[in-house]
């Protein structure tokens, strides 16, 4: 057996990789309850938060979250008709529209992320050298090192 190949099955790698998962499980699901407690679906809650940051194009919001445009398209119309979306012409290039948070947009989104302590918590709990150290370790595990 490779040195390469044992490494990925030994013991601690698949704890560390189950550990993942558990993290990873549990944020979609205190995520998915944020969300609820909004009336939005996991979904509108993502494309609500990355609007909040900037206001984008549909098929950039697509790109960025890893879906089809066509899915971003009805559910910016379903946050457009609860008033926390709106379309607008792209400064750039006025034939394309982007997607922008209205001010009870970006108010509900940072509810959402004020409302997500699950990993906030554990984190505060680390020095700011730990949390570099992970926050390293996590870029190097999805290639942005």
């Amino acid at each position: 057996m490779t040195a390469t190949r044992s490494r990925r099955t030994d013991p601690l790698t698949l704890e560390v990789v189950e550990l993942i998962g558990a993290v990873v499980a549990r944020y979609h699901q205190e995520y998915e309850e944020a969300a609820a407690r909004h009336r939005l679906t996991g979904a509108q809650a993502r494309v609500l938060g990355l609007l909040s940051l900037d206001p984008l194009p549909m098929r950039q919001i697509a790109h960025r979250l890893k879906c089809e445009p066509s899915n971003i398209t009805g559910i910016v119309d379903r946050l457009e008709t609860r008033g926390l979306v709106e379309r607008q012409p792209s400064p750039g290039d006025r034939r394309v529209k982007v997607a922008a948070p209205t001010e009870e947009g970006v108010r509900v989104a940072r509810s959402l992320r004020d409302s997500l302590d699950f990993a906030r918590e554990p984190l505060a709990g680390l020095s700011h050298e730990e949390r570099l150290v992970f926050r390293d370790m996590l870029r190097r595990m999805i290639g942005t090192a």
